[in-house]
C-alpha cells in the first residue's frame, strides 16, 4: 500500500460521519418533576381565581359600581375574548422560549393584573377593574394550555396523563376558589363602605399571593430536565424546530388533521357550556332562591371540586388502559347527562337537589378538560402539546363567548329552562361529534416503537 493510499484510508478513519440529528435514547425521571408541577398548579389557580370573582357576586357588584348585569359579565369574556388573538403568538414563544418563560411571564402579568385591582376598590373605579382583569386574562395565554407540554417535557410515559389532570387541576382549584370565597368575602351589603373595604381585603389577598407565587417560580422552575422522560418525549425535542415557519407548518397540519378538528368542535362547546354557566350561574340561582348568593358561590364550587376529582380519576384511567378516544366519549356522554339533570332540577325548589346535579354536571363537564387536553396530544403528536392545546384553548373561548351571549339572552327571553336547553343541543351535537373522532393514538404509537427499538 503506498503512502497516499495509507493518508487517504487515514483520513477518512477520522473524518465525524455526516451530521444527523440528535436523538436522546437515555430516558430519567427528575424529583424536581413535581415541584414544578405543584408551582405551576399554584400559579393557573391564581389566574383562574380571578375569571369569575365578579360574576358570582354580580348582584354586589352592579350595586357598588352602578354597573348593568352585562358590565359584570364582561369581567368574565374579557378573558375569553383577550385569549381568542394572543394564543398563538404565545404558542410560538412558548416552543421558542419554553415552559420556564411562559410561567414566568404568566406569573408576573397575574400578579401585576392583581395589583393593578387594590385600588380599585372606589365606587367610581370600575375601569381600573377592567384594566386589572385584562392584564389577568393575557397572562392566561401563557398558563392554560401548559399542562399537556409541562407532563410531556417532565413526566414518564406511565404518569404523563396523570400529571396533565394534576395540572388541570389547578385551573379548576383556582376557579372553586374564585366561586367559594368572593361570596363570603363580599357578602351583599347596602352599606357602600363596608363592600369597599370587603373588596380590598380581597384585591390585597390575591395580589399579595400572586407575588410570592411569581417569586418562587422565578427562582426554582427549569425550562425542562437535563435528560427527557420518555422516548417519545426524546423524538419530538429532537424533530421541533424554533423557526417561525416550521411553527406555521405545524398549524397547518394541525388544521389539516380531521380527528383533531373534530375534537376541536367537541371541545369548545364542551368546555364553552362550561364557561357559560359559570359566567351566569349567580344570576340563574337567583332567579328560585333570591337571598341565595352565597349558595350560588357554594354551587359553583361543587360544580368544580367534582370536576377536579373527575379530571384526576380520569387521568389514572388513562394511564392504566390508554384508551384515550373511548374515555373522552364516556366522559362527554355522561357530561350531556349532567346537563340535562341539571337543566330540570333547578327549579325544583330544593337546594339540596341542585348541589347534587351540580355535582354530577361538574364531575364529567369540567373532568372532560384533562381528557380533551390528552387525546390531543395523542392525535396529534409530534407536534409540540403547547400548540395543540392553545389552537383548542383558542376554539373553547371563541365557543365560551358566543355560548354566554346567546345563554344570556336566552335566559332573559325565555328563562333558565330554555337557556338550559340550548346548552343541551350544543352537547348532543359534540357528543356526536367526539364518536366520530378516530382512534389515532399517536404518541403511543410512537412511545411502543422506540421501547421495542431500545
Amino acid at each position: 500500500m503506498s503512502p497516499n493510499t495509507d493518508f487517504t484510508a487515514a483520513s477518512q478513519l477520522q473524518m465525524p460521519p455526516p451530521l444527523q440529528p440528535l436523538v436522546i435514547t437515555e430516558c430519567k425521571l427528575y424529583r424536581r418533576r413535581w415541584t414544578t408541577l405543584a408551582l405551576f398548579v399554584l400559579c393557573s389557580m391564581c389566574n383562574a381565581a380571578q375569571w369569575i370573582q365578579y360574576s358570582i357576586i354580580t348582584n354586589v357588584i352592579t350595586k357598588f359600581y352602578t354597573v348593568d348585569s352585562f358590565a359584570v359579565d364582561f369581567t368574565s369574556l374579557v378573558f375569553m375574548i383577550s385569549y381568542i388573538p394572543l394564543i398563538f403568538p404565545a404558542s410560538w414563544l412558548l416552543d421558542k422560549m419554553g415552559l420556564r418563560f411562559a410561567m414566568v411571564v404568566g406569573a408576573l402579568g397575574t400578579a401585576i393584573g392583581a395589583w393593578i385591582k387594590v385600588p380599585s376598590a372606589d365606587q367610581n373605579r370600575f375601569y381600573l377593574t377592567m384594566i386589572g382583569q385584562l392584564v389577568v386574562a393575557s397572562s392566561q395565554v401563557f398558563i392554560l394550555n401548559l399542562p399537556p407540554r409541562l407532563s410531556a417535557v417532565w413526566f414518564g410515559p406511565k404518569e404523563v396523563s396523570t400529571a396533565c389532570s394534576i395540572g388541570v387541576f389547578g385551573n379548576q382549584l383556582g376557579i372553586a376558589l374564585g366561586f367559594l370565597l368572593p361570596p363570603l368575602i363580599v357578602p351583599n351589603s347596602d352599606d357602600m363602605d363596608s363592600i369597599a373595604s370587603n373588596l380590598s381585603i380581597m384585591f390585597y389577598g390575591t395580589a399579595i399571593i400572586s407575588t410570592v407565587i411569581s417569586i418562587l417560580i422565578f427562582y426554582f422552575v427549569k425550562a425542562a430536565p437535563p435528560l427527557p422522560p420518555s422516548m417519545a418525549q426524546a423524538v419530538q425535542k429532537s424533530s421541533n424546530s424554533n423557526d417561525p415557519k416550521s411553527f406555521i407548518k405545524s398549524l397547518w397540519r394541525l388544521i389539516a388533521n380531521y380527528g383533531f378538528i373534530l375534537l376541536l368542535i367537541s371541545y369548545g362547546i364542551n368546555v364553552g357550556s362550561f364557561y357559560a354557566i359559570s359566567t351566569l350561574l349567580n344570576q340563574f340561582i337567583l332567579v328560585y332562591f333570591p337571598d341565595s348568593g352565597e349558595d350560588a358561590g357554594r354551587i359553583g364550587l361543587s360544580i368544580v371540586l367534582a370536576g377536579m376529582l373527575g379530571s384526576v380519576a380520569c387521568g389514572c384511567v388513562l394511564d392504566k388502559t390508554h384508551l384515550f378516544k373511548e374515555t373522552t366519549l364516556v366522559v362527554y356522554a355522561f357530561s350531556l347527562l349532567g346537563m340535562i339533570v341539571y337543566t330540570f332540577t333547578l327549579s325544583c325548589g330544593y337546594l339540596f337537589v341542585v348541589y347534587l346535579s351540580a355535582i354530577l354536571l361538574g364531575f364529567f363537564m369540567t373532568g372532560y378538560l384533562a381528557v380533551g387536553y390528552e387525546l390531543a396530544a395523542e392525535l396529534t403528536y409530534p407536534e409540540a402539546e403547547g400548540t395543540s392545546s392553545g389552537m383548542l384553548n383558542a376554539v373553547v373561548q371563541v365557543f365560551g363567548i358566543v355560548f354566554t351571549l346567546i345563554y344570556g339572552w336566552i335566559f332573559k327571553l325565555a328563562g333558565d329552562i330554555a337557556g338550559n336547553l340550548f346548552l343541551v343541543v350544543a352537547l348532543v351535537i359534540g357528543t356526536l361529534f367526539t364518536a366520530l373522532i378516530p382512534s389515532d393514538l399517536r404518541r403511543q404509537a410512537a412511545q411502543q416503537k422506540k421501547s421495542l427499538v431500545n
